[in-house]
C-alpha cells in the first residue's frame, strides 16, 4: 500500500455560490444581468473545465471589472484532499474534506473488463453524492456514522477534477455509487450529471456516466422521466425480499415488486439496459435459490447483472463466499441466458469500500491528543 503526500486546495468561502454548480445558460443569464455579451459565458466555462484554471485572474480575456464582479459573486473553492491512498492493482481512494469540514471519498479504478457499456471500462471514478448515508445497508459503511447532508452539484463535480489534477489523466466514466444514496439527492445529482456530459463541460458521455440506487422506487420513475441518457444500476443485493429485508431496510417501504414495477417504467421510458448489482455474502445471499430468482428477474428485464464479492468493513460481520460458491452463483446466472459478470473486485487491499477510509479517519481525528 502506497500512500501520497496530502495536498491541500483552496476551500469555498462561506455565503458564495460554488462556480462549478453554474450550467452554461445560468451563466449566461448571470452575464445578461452584467450587461455583458452571451460570448463571455463560454469563455467563462472553457476557463474552468478545458484549462482548469483555478481563480477568476488566470481568465486572461475577460475584461477586469468582469472578472472582479464575477470574484465577488461566486467562489472557486476546491475539495481538501485530506489523504490518497494507492492500491497494489492501481486503486487510488481520496478522502476530501468539504468546507464545512465533513469527509467524503472517491475511488479511481483502473482498466478492467467491461462494467457498464459494450468496450472495457478505462479508468472510472466513484464519487459520493452524500455525507454519509440515512438508508442502513447492514453491510456498508457509508451510513455506520449516520447521515449528515446532501452534496450540491458543485461538490460531486469537484470531485472528478481533484482526481484527474491529481493523477494528470482524464476520466472515461462516472458511476454515482460512493457514499451515500443517489437517488435522495436527485436534484442536484441531474444538475451534476448535466454538467458532466455537457460538451461545454467534463464531457464525458451519457452512456459512461451510471447511476445507483438501493431501490428508491419513486426517484426512479423521476429519473426515468428526466431528459437523460444515463445509465441506472440497482443495488439489488437479494432476489428475494426476506433477503433484502435482512440487509436492505429500504426494502421494507419498497419492496421487490414496487421496486421491479419502477424499473419496468424506466426500461419502458429509455433505450439502455438497466443493470444489477449484486454483492455476494456469504451465508446471507449467495444460495443457489438466489442465483435462479435473479436470473429471473434481470431475464424479464432484459437486465445485466454485476456480482461482486464482498470487500470486508472492519467492525461488520460479514465475509465473502468461497471462490468456488462465486463461480456456481455466476453458472447459474449465465444458464438462464442472463448477460453476467463476477467483478475481480478492485482496491481490497485499502479499503475501498463505500465510506471506510472517511470512518477510520473521523474516528482517528476524534481520539483526544492525550488517549495517543
Amino acid at each position: 500500500m502506497q500512500r501520497s503526500p496530502d495536498v491541500t486546495f483552496r476551500v469555498q468561502p462561506a455565503g458564495k455560490r460554488s462556480i462549478y454548480s453554474l450550467l452554461l445558460d445560468e451563466m449566461a443569464s448571470f452575464l445578461a444581468t452584467q450587461n455583458e455579451r452571451p460570448y463571455r459565458a463560454k469563455q467563462i466555462v472553457d476557463w474552468i473545465y478545458e484549462k482548469r484554471v483555478g481563480s477568476f485572474a488566470e481568465m486572461s480575456d475577460l475584461p477586469q471589472p468582469l472578472r472582479d464582479r464575477l470574484m465577488g459573486e461566486f467562489a472557486f473553492g476546491n475539495l481538501e484532499t485530506v489523504r490518497v491512498l494507492g492500491s497494489e492493482d492501481t486503486t487510488r481512494k481520496f478522502l476530501f474534506r468539504l468546507h464545512d469540514g465533513n469527509l467524503i471519498e472517491s475511488v479511481l479504478i483502473p482498466a478492467s473488463p467491461a462494467l457498464y457499456g459494450e468496450r472495457s471500462d478505462r479508468r472510472t471514478i466513484c464519487v459520493s453524492t452524500q455525507v454519509g448515508c440515512a438508508y442502513g445497508c447492514k453491510f456498508c459503511a457509508s451510513g455506520l456514522d449516520g447521515f449528515s447532508r446532501n452534496l450540491d452539484a458543485s461538490e460531486i463535480v469537484q470531485q472528478l477534477l481533484a482526481v484527474e489534477k491529481a493523477t494528470a489523466d482524464r476520466i472515461d466514466n462516472v458511476v454515482f455509487m460512493g457514499m451515500g444514496e443517489p437517488l435522495a439527492n436527485l436534484t442536484n445529482v441531474v444538475r451534476a450529471i448535466r454538467i458532466i456530459n455537457a460538451p461545454w463541460g467534463l464531457e464525458i458521455g451519457a452512456r459512461h456516466i451510471t447511476v445507483s440506487t438501493s431501490g428508491l422506487a419513486p426517484q426512479i420513475r423521476k429519473l426515468a422521466d428526466e431528459p437523460l441518457q444515463s445509465r441506472l444500476a440497482i443495488s439489488l443485493h437479494g432476489a428475494t425480499d426476506e433477503v433484502r429485508n435482512k440487509i436492505m431496510p429500504v426494502n421494507r417501504k419498497y419492496d421487490l415488486t414496487t421496486l421491479l414495477a419502477a424499473c419496468d417504467y424506466y426500461a419502458s421510458r429509455k433505450k439502455q439496459r438497466i443493470y444489477f448489482e449484486y454483492i455476494l455474502i456469504a451465508g446471507v445471499n449467495d444460495a443457489e435459490e438466489q442465483a435462479h430468482l435473479l436470473a429471473r428477474h434481470a431475464g424479464r428485464l432484459g437486465a445485466k447483472i454485476n456480482l461482486i464479492p464482498y470487500n470486508t468493513v472492519e467492525g461488520l460481520e460479514w465475509s465473502r463466499p468461497s471462490r468456488e460458491t462465486q463461480e456456481r452463483f455466476l453458472s447459474i446466472v449465465r444458464g438462464h441466458g442472463v448477460v453476467a459478470t463476477l467483478r475481480r473486485e478492485k482496491g481490497h487491499d485499502i479499503d475501498a469500500a463505500c465510506g471506510q477510509l472517511r470512518l477510520q479517519t473521523k474516528r482517528r481525528e476524534e481520539v483526544p491528543a492525550s488517549a495517543n
